[in-house]
């Protein structure tokens, strides 16, 4: 049996108020532009997520909202508080608590992308796979039947993109 990973890192987001509490910043109009041709990419590609776990960020769940029309607004979504600038750890944790398959993870740097590169059997030959940039997305696959079964070192890279390569 195998189950499918989605992880994304939120769009790009507003630096425009600088008053603004970290959490709260929403995305810029980069980030609004990008977020859906990711979608569109992952929905070509057949790759639509049955769950989503989420941070509670404010660019975070923005970015699903601007990528759910294109991939099923039926996905169940669950808004995870402990997934905002979480580690790898931390986001492992919350993979090992999912049910369905595909899931979409969304979250932050600098734990998204230590955790892609931990989650993963080898270092991938994606570029711009270590910095992970905004709205950057990974699909990977692993020989489980269960989340709970998940553990570092075990995925295999399937498909990866940035916001950069859709973009003319």
């Amino acid at each position: 049996m195998s189950l499918r990973l989605i992880l994304v890192r939120h769009a790009k987001s507003s630096w425009d108020d600088p008053s603004e509490d970290d959490h709260d910043r929403p995305l810029n109009p980069r980030g609004r532009e990008a977020a859906p041709k990711v979608g569109q990419w992952l929905a070509e590609r057949g790759h639509v997520p049955a769950e989503v776990v989420s941070s509670t960020a404010r660019r975070t769940l923005e970015t699903w909202d601007r990528m759910a029309p294109v991939l099923g607004e039926s996905t169940v979504m669950r808004r995870d508080p402990g997934l905002y600038h979480a580690p790898a750890e931390r986001m492992l944790e919350a993979l090992n608590n999912c049910a369905a398959s595909p899931v979409l993870m969304l979250g932050h740097n600098p734990g998204i992308a230590d955790f892609a590169a931990r989650l993963l059997d080898g270092p991938p030959d994606a570029q711009r796979f270590a910095s992970f940039p905004t709205c950057a997305t990974l699909v990977a696959d692993f020989d489980a039947a269960d989340w709970t079964e998940i553990e570092f070192g075990t995925g295999r890279m399937i498909d990866f993109i940035t916001p950069k390569q859709l973009m003319p």
